[in-house]
């Protein structure tokens, strides 16, 4: 049974309506069946037991919400449901059983039966997944909890489950319960439980004895008995529960630790005491004795780390010591941090300089460097000699007595590259701390930067427009090209490079920046952004045209196309071929508008273009009406008519628009291009015309429960460009516009969906009505029939009248 055949009988079954479903289910019994067990991924031989619960059990089985329909199923109180959905199923989460365990009656022998639930419950050991049993209705399941997860919960937890224990099997229940107890080596990691047991069992009332031992007003609430066990199991990201004091934690990590020294390297993260620790306000003294072997894990925890251990952990030097430091200056330890770790050099790259405490910290160590350049080079040239503190390093750059010698020049200047990469090393933290420091300070250093270091303070450091102005007057415009060599720069940066209306600049802008496509168009047409128009484009936009990778960005060439620009021109002859013979004209008339007739004949000398059009143009330029003949020629070949002789793909990669409307006539005229129908539904734009007329021809997607948007059919159905009714009518064959047609309707409005539902159901009742034989004769034409939905349905009905 295909997917499409499940799909058309869950709808067969919606549509047919309450008089015509009984018959039809029993006419379709085994292909029902089947389609059941496929939806809710069951054996068909656990189809029965699922669906005999309720009324129609069948029909709701197909037509309900899964998820709904095994929650009520198993909701019934029915064994055999729950035996099928979580026993043989294996779909075993608390929910589930406490679900079961709500409804279930226990004097149902079935409960208890080979395979049954009350069986498998009993096998279960320690897990997160037997919690509800310690409340339901099965004395034996109560037990059977209490002894697995005894340990793992508070007494106050366990006695209410032995209250409830008493409830259900009386002083019996409760003595064979201490028994158990009684014989375990710890009582269950509560000393003196067994006895209490023993007592209770003796006692007139043993729930009344059990409900007056238990301590009053703890762990009351279920939330937090639940986070306390999942913690103990080792579940993983256990949140915080709200209101559960840390005295009442205490005193159980008391009782019974929650973790440390036993748990393995390997699952330290897991550790139930990592857990708790990253709750907030844990007392420090769990902290502390969770810190010596779980280290990382309780810093990942987002624990508040004592000063010291962070020292001891950094001073150790093994892998992910930056990340020290970063998390110990967000805890507020950045002053110390500062001043005692070492070296300096290490210490100022791992803190998070985007945290503004931590800016201001900086700040305030590099204050004695002062606005003198010579200190803040020294800085730099000693910042990976030094195994000192950063205050120290400071302190003996500014030192003018030392017999050090002091730094006036950058060290080892760099160029600068494009475009441009992160600044590493001693560069990367020198610029860091300089961002952090005063504004006065960085205009006195900015000029003494290499180009390297201008680059990457202009790119990475976010400066300030005056220290931008100073930078751009010590080192001119080769820092504002390095400044245009990044992918990644904001939108008032780029405009106010931009604005600049350097030719080196728009060269890098061009070359490395995710630019408008108009922008681009701007450049090689050599318009300034300040109004006017250079004589030529320069040679450094030029220069960028020869490194563009026309594999993916051939469009940066085609927006030269208009230009008129000789050298943008030759550029484009050289390194493109041209496709349509519109876009060749197109830019042998701009050539011709900006540079006269000789200008073309250059381009034509470079034998690039079609011979014919060579001798063509060639004829024109030397003749008084040259220029307008030629444009002549552009309008003919940029016709509509003309341009839909072409294929899509090819207008396309000349960036020509797609003549929609002359599309849509030629399709009218039954004129249109041979294969141009299935094409341009893939272009962005396609208009609906185009689409339904493409409908007919649909395919069924290759892979069902793996379809993407990217399918046409989908993609307009989602955008608004096809409506479902479309498909409905128009689609073919019937098998793919069903499949199609169920993906997407899942996604329409609730009115849409109601819509579309009323239309169909109008005409299945015109051409199907309650008759059986036609639905049957329907769905059994579906996977071999050629035609839409609507033919499928109407041939049909009146197959079935013969």
């Amino acid at each position: 049974m295909t997917v499409s055949w499940s799909t058309a009988l869950r709808l067969a079954v919606q549509l047919a309506g309450p008089d015509t479903t009984d018959a039809l289910i029993e006419r379709l019994g085994p292909q029902l069946v089947a389609a059941v067990a496929e939806r809710h991924r069951v054996p068909t031989a656990a189809v029965e037991p699922l669906t005999a619960w309720e009324e129609q059990g069948l029909w709701r089985a197909m037509t309900d919400d899964v998820a709904g329909f095994q929650g009520r199923a198993v909701a019934s109180g029915d064994p055999d449901v729950a035996r099928l959905l979580y026993v043989e199923r294996h779909r075993r989460s608390p929910q589930l059983l406490a679900v079961i365990l709500a409804a279930a009656d226990p004097a149902d022998p079935r409960w208890y039966a080979a395979g049954g639930l009350v069986p498998a419950v009993l096998e279960m050991t320690a897990d997160l997944a037997l919690e509800p049993a310690l409340h339901g209705p099965f004395p034996e399941l109560v037990e059977h909890a209490v002894m697995q997860l005894g340990p793992e919960l508070p007494l106050p937890v366990v006695l209410d489950a032995c209250h409830h224990l008493a409830d259900l099997a009386g002083a019996a229940g409760v003595g064979e319960l201490a028994k158990r107890v009684e014989a375990t080596a710890d009582e269950l990691a509560h000393p003196g439980l067994a006895e209490l047991l023993h007592t209770a069992a003796a006692a007139p009332d043993p729930s009344a004895f059990l409900q007056e031992q238990r301590p009053a007003e703890e762990w009351t609430d279920p939330a937090h008995a639940h986070a306390l066990l999942r913690v103990r199991l080792r579940e993983r990201d256990v949140q915080q529960p709200a209101g559960l004091g840390w005295e009442l934690i205490l005193r159980e990590h008391d009782r019974r630790p929650f973790g440390g020294k036993r748990t393995p390297p390997e699952n330290r993260y897991m550790d139930p005491l990592v857990c708790i620790v990253g709750w907030d306000g844990c007392p420090e003294e769990l902290i502390g004795e969770c810190l010596p072997d779980n280290f990382w894990a309780v810093l990942d925890a987002g624990a508040r780390m004592p000063f010291e251990e962070l020292v001891r952990v950094w001073n150790a030097k093994r892998g992910r010591s930056d990340e020290i430091v970063r998390r110990g200056a967000l805890m507020g330890h950045v002053d110390r941090i500062l001043t005692e770790l070492t070296p300096a050099r290490d210490v100022l790259d791992a803190l998070p300089s985007h945290h503004e405490p931590t800016r201001e910290a900086i700040a305030a160590v590099l204050a004695p460097l002062g606005t003198d350049p010579v200190n803040w080079l020294t800085f730099y040239a000693r910042m990976g000699r030094t195994d000192g503190t950063a205050p120290e390093l400071i302190a003996d750059a500014v030192a003018v007595d030392s017999p050090k010698k002091r730094t006036t020049t950058w060290p080892r200047p760099l160029d600068a590259v494009f475009p441009v990469t992160a600044p590493r090393d001693s560069r990367a933290v020198f610029l860091n701390v300089l961002g952090c420091a005063p504004e006065a300070a960085q205009i006195a250093v900015v000029p003494h930067l290499d180009a390297r270091a201008v680059q990457h303070f202009l790119v990475y450091g976010d400066p300030s427009p005056a220290v931008r102005e100073a930078i751009v007057a010590a080192h001119g415009v080769p820092a504002l090209a390095s400044y245009a060599s990044s992918r990644k720069l904001p939108a008032a940066t780029v405009d106010y490079l931009f604005d600049l209306d350097e030719p080196a600049v728009d060269a890098n802008l061009f070359a490395h920046c995710h630019i408008d496509q108009k922008e681009r168009e701007r450049l090689l047409a050599g318009r300034l952004r300040g109004g006017g128009t250079r004589t030529a484009v320069p040679e450094e936009l030029l220069d960028a045209l020869d490194e563009v990778n026309l594999g993916h960005y051939r469009h940066w060439l085609m927006a030269g196309l208009e230009s008129g620009d000789l050298g943008v021109a030759r550029k484009i002859v050289g390194r493109l071929r041209l496709q349509i013979p519109a876009t060749r004209l197109r830019l042998l008339v701009a050539v011709w508008e900006r540079g006269g007739p000789d200008a073309v004949r250059e381009i034509l000398a470079m034998d690039r273009l079609p011979a014919t059009l060579r001798r063509q143009t060639e004829k024109l330029l030397d003749t008084p009406d040259g220029l307008d003949r030629l444009r002549d020629r552009l309008a003919e070949q940029e016709a509509p008519a003309k341009l839909i002789g072409h294929p899509p793909q090819k207008l396309a990669g000349d960036q020509i628009a797609i003549p929609w409307p002359a599309m849509i006539e030629a399709l009218r005229a039954g004129s249109l291009p041979d294969n141009a129908l299935r094409t341009l539904t893939e272009f962005p734009g396609c208009p609906p015309e185009i689409l339904v007329e493409a409908l007919p021809s649909i395919t069924l997607p290759e892979v069902h429960h793996q379809r993407r948007n990217h399918h046409w059919v989908t993609t307009g159905l989602e955008q608004g460009t096809l409506t479902p009714e479309e498909v409905l009518t128009h689609a073919a064959p019937a098998q793919a516009a069903l499949s199609h047609l169920d993906h997407a309707v899942s996604s329409l409005p609730p009115a849409d969906r109601q819509a579309l539902r009323s239309q169909v159901t109008a005409l299945t009742d015109r051409h199907l009505g309650g008759n059986v034989e036609a639905w049957s004769v329907c769905l059994q034409l579906l996977p071999t029939f050629a035609g839409t939905l609507t033919e499928l349905i109407s041939t049909a009905g009146a197959v079935a009248q013969v």
